[in-house]
């Protein structure tokens, strides 16, 4: 999911509402742009009780993999 050039909290509301559509266990790429959105939506996400299992740095964006809860 491409949410580069999305503003916090916009980025992780639809990062969370894609997930919650998704089936536990699913893994989702998301998109996000340096800075406020990649030192916050991980942040977000681990609280709200999802997975971050991987942040690629692209150089120009980052590359975020986060998986539902099998649970």
């Amino acid at each position: 999911m491409d949410l580069r050039g999305t503003p916090c909290p916009i980025n992780f509301v639809r990062t969370k509402l894609r997930l919650q559509q998704m089936e536990p266990g699913q893994l989702l790429e998301v998109w996000l742009d340096p800075g406020e959105p990649i030192e916050q939506v991980p942040e977000s996400l681990t609280v709200a009780g999802y997975t971050v299992e991987e942040i690629d740095d692209r150089s120009e964006f980052f590359v975020l993999y986060v998986r539902r809860p099998a649970a």
